[in-house]
């Protein structure tokens, strides 16, 4: 499994790929919305796990971009907010396939990234 973590907070991003890589997956690090556009145009991903918001910038660029560059990626985003919390986002992207709380357990998005990327 090929994953992109697009994520600011480099603690939270390091986490969540520490505990992907332990599981198997390659995984690489985003923690701009400049380097999440670089890692689209020229990797193959199997899955992108996403913060909507990146240091007051929307990331949803980047998963408009990965719909056509990685057709067969799927997105899990994760946010803090609850803007999105009523699932207008799943209509509004559909390479959208979970949207997470932030705080979520790594183990448990470990979990739903190993489902997602086998789908």
């Amino acid at each position: 499994m090929r994953v992109l973590i697009v994520e600011s907070n480099e603690a939270l991003a390091m986490l969540w790929a520490n505990h992907l890589e332990r599981s198997g997956a390659a995984v690489q690090v985003a923690l701009t919305e400049e380097a999440a556009i670089a890692a689209v145009e020229s990797d193959t991903l199997d899955l992108i796990i996403m913060d909507v918001m990146l240091d007051q910038r929307s990331a949803l660029a980047v998963s408009d971009l990965a719909q056509f560059r990685q057709p067969r990626a799927r997105v899990i985003f994760v946010s803090s907010s609850s803007f999105f919390s009523d699932g207008s986002i799943f209509n509004l992207y559909p390479n959208a396939c979970a949207y997470l709380p932030s705080g979520t357990s790594p183990d448990d998005l470990c979990a739903v990234a190993a489902h997602y990327a086998a789908a």
